[in-house]
Formats: structure tokens, sequence, C-alpha cells
């Protein structure tokens, strides 16, 4: 729906029997928050709020006391995007799901939520009379599920009894397994009017790839975010678990979220190419503004301490910002493709990610690409591999924070506020990892230390 009136909105809940909405959005980690609200008063726009500190709460449930927090706390209101609005496939009973905005109560956007960061980005790009097009690949794993945190997650069992052991990439046989939560899932997105590509299964046992068509980013942010959200509901009524850990099994694949970009104009043209469909210059700076920028960027891409455990080499995951022709190897791919579609695919992020910030920090790098006639190397040959060269991505988490909260790019980019407060929140959640005592602590430093 676009901007109904209030009977418009009364008359939709009524045709449905919906009698609750729930007003959601996406916080730092893009897990949705917010309240459910009787349709009625969500019809007659009954102002909504929630404390400010919500937008950036921890994974851990707790809050950052940064100074850039204000002490009071104040509220913040919850504005609906009722192009969002869409019945709930996930509830029990009637009841529609609608993403919500973040907004001072002075009318600013609240500088803390991601939504509002990804709004941002894409104003800098309106005010140029360009318009980035995106489209998302998703990875997950299915597991049974897991009751007790020290276990090792486990493969569900298949049809034939026995769970499956991975190694499995475009099987149409293992994508036919747990077809009950899969037919579920296809018709929860279409409710959702989540527009999906194709559907693949990937390497790790129960690991599937799903693309997202590509779109404005916004609308695409949205679609990501009830795409995870659905995931795990529907995969829990089927009594497993929908996992989007960027390492969540040793040993098996990681899983990523690769984003394709693309940028048009006015006139809908894609200006990474030339009339003669040769690349533009405009291409190769995006591609100099992510190679330059990302590296500041990393926690943004790679959020939490497992995310690290994905950048291993030989692992079909990057170890660096290298870029070459249809060339998996590298963290920035140019696929094959006419000058209509020609688009970067930025391979860095983990399926963890939070959409919104993944997309907006990648976008934001590019454009200073543009803006600021940045260079990236030469590419990578077809016939070379990316692991060959130096592994220049950050190592594990405590780097990454370091960088990105010490970078003036970083501020200039996202915000300085915004940076400030991401990594006061991250810091908050790496106090909490350095509490708990690891598999590999017990098995190796108990018995010989």
């Amino acid at each position: 729906m676009q901007h109904p009136n209030e009977k418009e909105l009364q008359t939709f809940f009524q045709q449905h029997g919906v009698r609750d909405v729930e007003c959601i959005f996406p916080d730092i980690s893009g897990y949705p928050r917010g309240k459910l609200m009787p349709a009625s008063a969500f019809a007659a726009g009954a102002e909504l709020r929630i404390a400010q500190a919500i937008p950036m709460q921890a994974v851990t449930g707790d809050y950052s006391y940064d100074p850039i927090f204000p002490d009071a706390d104040p509220d913040v209101r919850l504005v609906p995007d009722y192009s969002t609005l869409k019945l709930s496939p996930w509830s029990s009973g009637p009841r529609a799901v609608a993403i919500h905005d973040c907004v001072e109560l002075s009318g600013e956007p609240c500088v803390f939520a991601a939504r509002s960061l990804l709004k941002t980005v894409l104003a800098r790009y309106a005010k140029q009379g360009l318009t980035p097009v995106v489209a998302p690949e998703i990875e997950f794993y299915l597991t049974a599920p897991c009751s007790d945190p020290n276990q090792a997650l486990q493969s569900p069992p298949a049809r034939g009894g026995r769970a499956e052991v991975g190694q499995s990439a475009f099987s149409m046989n293992m994508l036919n397994e747990l077809s009950a939560f899969w037919d579920a899932f296809r018709a929860a997105l279409d409710v959702l009017g989540v527009r999906a590509d194709t559907w693949i299964h990937e390497v790790g046992p129960t690991q599937f790839e799903i693309n997202l068509l590509h779109g404005d980013p916004l609308a695409v942010a949205d679609q990501a975010f009830l795409f995870k959200y659905a995931a795990k509901e529907i995969a829990i009524q089927h009594g497993l678990n929908a996992v989007f850990m960027a390492k969540p099994i040793a040993g098996a694949s990681g899983s990523s979220m690769h984003l394709h970009q693309s940028v048009v104009d006015s006139s809908g043209r894609n200006i990474f190419s030339q009339d003669d469909g040769a690349e533009s210059v405009a291409f190769r700076h995006f591609l100099g503004g992510l190679q330059t920028y990302m590296p500041d960027l990393m926690l943004v891409f790679a959020p939490f301490v497992n995310s690290y455990r994905r950048f291993v080499k030989g692992s079909q995951a990057p170890v660096n910002l290298h870029w070459g022709y249809d060339n998996r190897t590298t963290g920035l791919r140019i696929p094959v493709s006419g000058p209509a579609a020609r688009r970067v695919e930025n391979r860095i992020a983990g399926a963890d990610a939070n959409p919104y910030l993944a997309i907006a920090a990648s976008l934001a790098a590019g454009l200073a690409g543009m803006d600021e006639h940045l260079t990236p190397t030469e590419p990578l040959a077809a016939s070379a591999s990316a692991y060959d060269e130096a592994h220049a991505l950050a190592r594990s988490f405590l780097p990454a924070h370091e960088q990105m909260a010490r970078s003036t790019s970083s501020r200039r980019l996202l915000g300085d506020a915004f940076v400030t407060g991401y990594t006061a929140v991250k810091a908050v959640e790496y106090e909490s990892y350095l509490h708990e005592v690891s598999t590999w602590e017990r098995r190796f430093l108990l018995p010989q230390v």
C-alpha cells in the first residue's frame, strides 16, 4: 500500500480479519524489534514510540554507555512505511506486519537506525541524479534444533533417515529435501512480496543460497530483512533452525551475502557502460572506492567474532579486495554480462551482516570512489587466483573494530555519531565474548597446559 488513508487501512484489515500489526524495524544487527499494535490504532495513525537505545541493542541484550547515547534514553517515534505493509505469514492468527523508520521527536531520522543510514546514502546518489541497483545472494543453513549451545549444530535427517554430509552443490535431490519447509517458506515469501530468483543447494550440508531480484536498494534491503525473519519463523514451525551465522559449522562452508551493484542515471542508463558498450570511467572509479574504503568498513561486512572464521584461503570466500572478470577467488567479481547489466559483485559480506548496513557501506564507498576519481588496481587475470595474493582483509574482529573506530573515512561515509555508536556496541559484544571459554581451549589446553 502507498500512503493509504484510515478507511482504506480499516477495509484491508477487515477483509483479512487482521487484529494486530507487527510494527518492526531492523536493529543494528538486522534483527526485527518493535511493538505489536492493534490494527484499529495503526489505521488511525496512533503514535508509536520506543526508546532510542533499542536500535543499537547488542546481540547480548546489553547496551553501551558511551556518551554518544544520552543518559536520559529519550524516545524515538516509529513511523510506518506503508509500502511494506503485508500480511504476516508466520503468525498463528491473522496479523499484519509493517517496517518502520525510527524518527527523533524533532522530526530528524535517528542516526543510530540502520534503515535511516541506508536512506542517507541513497540521498547522496539522488542528489547527483543517480540511482543504485542492488541484488543480494543470501546463503544460510537449515539445521536440527539446538537446545544446548555447547553442542555443534547438526543437519536434520533427510528422507532416507540419514543426515546429509554436504558436498552436494547444485544437487536437485538435496534441494528436494525438507519439502514441507520449502513449500511453506516460498508461500510466505509470496505473501511478503519478497522477489526471489533462483534457489540452489550450496556446498555445505543443508546449506542453501537464494538470489533476490535486483531493484531499489531500500526495497531490496527490506526484502532481505523480511526474508531472514520469515526463514527463522517458518523453520521453527517445521522443527528446524534457519542459521545465518557466517561460519556455523566447523569444517563446512561459510555463508555469505554477495551484493551485486550497478548505478543508473535519470534515463535508466547503466553508468558503468559507455554508449559503445565499453566500460566507463565511473565503473573503474566505483571499484577504486570499494578497494580504498572497504578495509575501514570491514566491521559492517563482518560484524561478529564468528564472521572472521569465513575468510580462509581456498574456501570460496575472499581474503583480499582484488577484482577480476568472472573470477570467484576475488573479493570484487565482475560477472560476464551485456553493457546494460554491467555490475560489481561485492563478495565480502557474510550472511550475518545487517543488509541495510552492508548495502549502505558498499554504496557509500563506491560513490566516494566516483566522486574522488579513485583508481583501482589492475584486474586479476581470469586464470589467476586471488588466494595466491596476500591476505589483506582483517584476520579477526579486534583489528577490524580498531580500524573502523579510528578511521576518519568511515565517519565521513557513514556519519560520526553512527560509527561511534556502532563501534561502542560492538565493544560491548566483544567484552561479553571474552567471558566465554571455547571448546578449543578445553580440548587442547586442559590436557596439556
